[in-house]
C-alpha cells in the first residue's frame, strides 16, 4: 500500500438478518486529509465506521481493513483505539455528572500503582483543553457545558488517545452555526497537526467548505470519491445525485397554499424558567397560524422556539406561564397535555429518540400510542385494527420497515421521523407543532418529509415549523416568524423573506412586535 494512505478498506460486506448493510465498499484515505462521507439515511455509512472501529468486530463481515500500512482485524473499540483510530459517535459518550477531567480519561485514567493521580489527570486535560480552544477548568461539570463544549471535550477525549484517524458522526448536528464553525476550524487545525479526519454528514454546504474528498454511498455501496479541491467537477447537485441515484431538481416541492381561516392564535405568552423562575424564556410572544398555512419559526439557539413550542403543548415546559391561547378564536386552556391534545394541539419534538419514540416498541406500537383510545373497544386494544392503521400510514409515508412489527429503533432516521408524523396525524389534529423535523435526515428523505408537510396543510391543518436551517424554512414556509431572546421580533412572508433579512431580524436585541 502507498505511503500516502492511512486507510484503506476492501471488499467489505456486512450483513444483518434479512438486510446487507454493506456490499463490496471500497474506500482509501489519505494520510492528513480531511474526508466526508455521504449518504441518505441507511445507506450505510454508520456501519462502515462501527466496522473499521471494532464496533461489528473481524469475523462478523468479510472484507479487509489496512491501517497505517497493517492488515487489522479489530474485535473491540479498544483494539482500534490502541492503533490510533477514535469515533466521535452522533450521541455524544460523555457522562454529564462526571467532570471534564474525568470524562477525557475515563477507561484511560492517569493512575500510579493502581491509584488515579488527580493532579496529573486535571494537568493533563487542562493542556487538551487548551489544545482544543477551551477555557473551562478540568473539574467543571460536563453537565454545566452545553453542546458545543461538549463537542470539543470529546476531541479532547480523542487527542488523549493519541489518535491518528478521528472518525465524526454528525458532530454539527445539534449545535448551532458559531459552535459549527468553530468545531470544523478545530478540525482544520488538527488537519495542520498531520491527524486524518473522516465526517458523517447531510449538510453538504459543511462538506464543501472542509471536505478534501467526498466519498458518496448508497444502498450499501460505494459510489463515488469526489476530489473536493478541483479535480472532479463537484457540486451539490453532482453529490446528491450520487447519493440518492436521481438529480433533485428542486430541494422543495413546488406548493400552491390554499389558506383558510385562522385555527390558532397566541396573545402576550410568557414562560419562565422550570428552575430558575425568575429568568423569562419566552416574553409576550404574539403569533397565529391559519389553517392550510405552513408558519416557520427562526431563531438561534436559546432564543425559546423550543421552549415556546412546549410550553403551548399542555405546559411542558416552563414555570409561571400566562397569556391567551385560541382555538378558532375561541379561548382554550392549554394547561395539560391532554388539554391540548383535546383542543387538537400536537408537539413533534426535535429529540425523536429520547422523547419522541420508543424505540424498543414496533413501529405499529409507536405509530398507533397517541391515538390509542380511537383503537380501544370496553379498554381493549382492537390489535387487528391496529394493525391495519399501522399499516396504512406505513404505505401512505412511504415508511421503509420489513414489516411494522420491526422495533423502530432500527429504523434510519428519515423513517424514524416518518412513524413520528404518522403518530400525531393519526390523532387528526388541526395544529401540529414540528420541532426541527428533518435534523439529521438526508436530502432524499428531507424532500419526503417536506412532501407530507404540504400534504398536511392542503387538508386544512395548521402547521408550525421550528428549524435551524433557514433555506428550509425559506423553501417550505408560507410566513416566518422570528425570535430573539424569547421575543418575536418580526413576521415575514416567504415572497418577501431572504436569509439576509432573517438573520438580521434573529440578532436583534429587542423584540419589535410582530406584524400577523
Amino acid at each position: 500500500m502507498s505511503d500516502d494512505y492511512i486507510l484503506q478498506m476492501r471488499g467489505i460486506t456486512k450483513e444483518f438478518p434479512g438486510v446487507k448493510a454493506l456490499s463490496d465498499v471500497n474506500i482509501a484515505v489519505r494520510r492528513g486529509e480531511i474526508y466526508a462521507i455521504c449518504g441518505e439515511n441507511g445507506a450505510g455509512k454508520s456501519t462502515l465506521m462501527e466496522v473499521l472501529s471494532g464496533v461489528h468486530p473481524h469475523g462478523s463481515y468479510s472484507g479487509e481493513i489496512i491501517f497505517d500500512g497493517e492488515l487489522c482485524t479489530f474485535r473491540s473499540i479498544r483494539d482500534s483505539e490502541a492503533k490510533g483510530i477514535v469515533i466521535i459517535h452522533q450521541e455524544l459518550a460523555l457522562s454529564p455528572f462526571l467532570s471534564i477531567g474525568e470524562n477525557i480519561f475515563i477507561g484511560n485514567e492517569r493512575a500510579k500503582f493502581g491509584v488515579i493521580d488527580w493532579r496529573e489527570t486535571n494537568a493533563q486535560a487542562a493542556a487538551l483543553l487548551a489544545r482544543v480552544g477551551l477555557t473551562e477548568h478540568p473539574q467543571t461539570i460536563v453537565a454545566d457545558i452545553g453542546v458545543g463544549k461538549q463537542q470539543l471535550v470529546e476531541i479532547a477525549k480523542a487527542l488523549a488517545k493519541h489518535v491518528k484517524l478521528l472518525i465524526l458522526d454528525e458532530p454539527t448536528a445539534a449545535l448551532n452555526d458559531d459552535d459549527s464553525e468553530n468545531l470544523l476550524q478545530l478540525i482544520r487545525g488538527l488537519k495542520a497537526e498531520g491527524i486524518t479526519s473522516i465526517i458523517i454528514s447531510h449538510k453538504l454546504a459543511e462538506i464543501e467548505a472542509i471536505a478534501d474528498t467526498t466519498i458518496v454511498i448508497r444502498d450499501g455501496h460505494t459510489i463515488s470519491s469526489l476530489d473536493m479541491h478541483g479535480g472532479d467537477d463537484v457540486s451539490q447537485a453532482r453529490i446528491i445525485h450520487d447519493m440518492v441515484g436521481r438529480p433533485l431538481e428542486h430541494r422543495f416541492p413546488e406548493h400552491n397554499p390554499t389558506i383558510g381561516e385562522e385555527v390558532f392564535r397566541v396573545e402576550d405568552w410568557t414562560v419562565f424558567h422550570p428552575i430558575d423562575t425568575e429568568r423569562k424564556v419566552v416574553d409576550g410572544v404574539n403569533l397565529n397560524v391559519r389553517r392550510g398555512e405552513i408558519v416557520g419559526l427562526a431563531g438561534l439557539m436559546g432564543a425559546g422556539r423550543t421552549e415556546f413550542a412546549m410550553s403551548v403543548f399542555g405546559h411542558s415546559y416552563g414555570s409561571r406561564i400566562s397569556g391567551q391561547a385560541y382555538k378558532a378564536g375561541q379561548p382554550v386552556a392549554l394547561t395539560t397535555v391532554d388539554q391540548a391534545m383535546d383542543n387538537g394541539i400536537v408537539y413533534a419534538t426535535e429529540d425523536r429518540k429520547r422523547y419522541g419514540l420508543n424505540l424498543i416498541q414496533s413501529v405499529k406500537e409507536n405509530i398507533t400510542s397517541a391515538g390509542l383510545p380511537k383503537l380501544a373497544h370496553v379498554g381493549v386494544i382492537e390489535t387487528e385494527a391496529e394493525g391495519s392503521v399501522a399499516e396504512g400510514y406505513r404505505r401512505e409515508l412511504n415508511i421503509k420497515t420489513p414489516t411494522i412489527e420491526v422495533p423502530v429503533g432500527k429504523l434510519s432516521g428519515g423513517n424514524q421521523q416518518k412513524v413520528v408524523l404518522a403518530k400525531w396525524i393519526y390523532t387528526d389534529p388541526d395544529l401540529l407543532i414540528l420541532d426541527e423535523p428533518t435534523r439529521g435526515i438526508d436530502v432524499g428523505a428531507k424532500y419526503e418529509i417536506y412532501t407530507i408537510i404540504d400534504a398536511l396543510a392542503d387538508a386544512g391543518k395548521g402547521v408550525l415549523m421550528i428549524s435551524s436551517e433557514l433555506p428550509e424554512l425559506l423553501g417550505v414556509c408560507d410566513r416566518i416568524y422570528t425570535l430573539a431572546e424569547g421575543r418575536i421580533t418580526g413576521c415575514v412572508s416567504r415572497s418577501q423573506a431572504t436569509q439576509e433579512s432573517l438573520m438580521q431580524l434573529m440578532t436583534m436585541e429587542k423584540g419589535s412586535g410582530d406584524t400577523l
